[in-house]
């Protein structure tokens, strides 16, 4: 049976080490941050000495060790690597130096991401329940440290290291396999539908009699239950997939005319949206009662009898020269929404494919839409159990098992 590991004081392993900048308005700085649950660092937008104001900065070098004051509790823990080597921190990102004579930085890191690690960053970060604790620093000295030789931290640090590079590998190789399986779904659409309207394309209109869109009454800013009435927002199509759960509720006052519903068989674009969103679309295939389509989202009302099969609308609408078409017709001088009017829409050329050929297109399309969702699934699936995987691995090496 292993020996216990002898424990040490966290203050004895710690050095505050903080280094004030006097900041200039002209020069920029970048800022960092750190994400919750041992997630590592990202880097804030720069900004200029004059954007920054009174905001007191600190220097970063690299090997700091930083418990953030008011996430610790959450993991919110980092070690500053070479590149953000010169970034800066506000005093919430108190910086501290590690006794490499008596232990390694990385081999601390990992033991705060385990679940006894953060559980005494918790004891030493006062405050009331939920998201209002705040690191004492005065109290880092009560954190106890399982310290095994420095051979010993260098062992477990390496071994740590290979397996979250295997974890990582694999998590990669999913979403590789899945992002071929979409970029197939899309080279098939372009074999189909080509990359330019050709002469013989016909409108749009040919198809769809008229579009209709809804309306955007003041809302309770919140999701809404499933019995409670609600409008559409634009990320309910953003994605080509219709998402009931993209809503706000309505006030219990108000009352929804009945032909604004959305029901099952309903063809849904977004009229506003970002360039490369706007004139997405769906088809409703199913969706719950008591949804109501917003002022921002178009519905379209096919000519009887039918020309076009709504699915086989769903994958040419979603095709690069059908694309190219709505993009080219989208106005607005805002960068960051545009729109497309209801004549745009109905003036897009469409490839006049008879119903069997819609038929033969659709059939190979959903095919591999079925495969792509396959490898998303799994995909899903394999990163919940590599999650899973960490942290009992962490657990292991800590108890000296690993």
């Amino acid at each position: 049976m292993r020996k216990p590991w002898p424990t040490v004081s966290l203050g004895e392993l710690l050095r505050l080490e903080r280094r004030r900048v006097n900041v200039e308005p002209e020069k920029l700085y970048q800022e960092i941050g750190i994400y919750c649950f041992g997630r590592g660092i990202f880097h804030k937008t720069p900004r200029t000495g004059f954007e920054v104001g009174d905001k007191v900065l600190f220097l970063m070098t690299e090997g700091d060790f930083i418990l953030q004051v008011t996430f610790a509790w959450e993991g919110a823990i980092a070690i500053i690597s070479a590149e953000e080597d010169g970034m800066y921190g506000s005093t919430r990102y108190p910086t501290f130096r590690v006794d490499e004579s008596r232990c390694i930085p990385q081999f601390l890191l990992n033991y705060f991401r385990t679940e006894g690690g953060v559980l005494q960053l918790v004891k030493i970060c006062p405050g009331s329940a939920g998201r209002n604790r705040v690191l004492s620093i005065k109290q880092i000295p009560e954190v106890v440290v399982a310290l095994p030789p420095l051979a010993e931290q260098r062992r477990v640090v390496a071994r740590l290291e290979e397996l979250a590079t295997q974890i990582h590998e694999a998590r990669t190789l999913r979403h590789q396999a899945a992002e071929e399986a979409e970029a197939l779904l899309v080279s098939f659409r372009r074999a189909a539908f080509g990359e330019t309207p050709q002469p013989d394309w016909i409108p749009l209109s040919n198809y769809v009699e008229s579009i209709v869109n809804g309306k955007s009454p003041a809302t309770e800013g919140r999701s809404a239950a499933s019995d409670e009435w609600a409008v559409l927002k634009v990320g309910a199509v953003s994605f080509g997939v219709f998402d009931e759960r993209e809503n706000k509720a309505l006030p219990v006052s108000y009352v929804v005319p009945p032909p604004m519903e959305v029901r099952p068989g309903d063809f849904i674009m977004s009229r506003a949206n970002t360039v490369e969103l706007v004139g997405a679309c769906a088809l409703v295939r199913k969706t719950r009662p008591k949804l109501m389509l917003s002022d921002k989202t178009f519905r379209f009302v096919f000519r009887e009898p039918r020309k076009a099969l709504p699915e086989y609308m769903e994958q040419v609408l979603k095709s690069p020269a059908l694309r190219e078409q709505i993009e080219r017709g989208a106005s607005g001088t805002s960068p960051t929404m545009k729109n497309i009017s209801k004549a745009k829409v109905l003036a897009l050329r469409l490839p006049p494919f008879p119903l069997p050929e819609q038929r033969r297109i659709v059939a190979e399309l959903d095919a591999l839409q079925a495969e792509v969702d396959g490898l998303k699934r799994l995909q899903a699936e394999t990163a919940a159990e590599l999650d899973a995987l960490l942290p009992a691995i962490l657990d292991k090496a800590f108890k000296g098992e690993l």
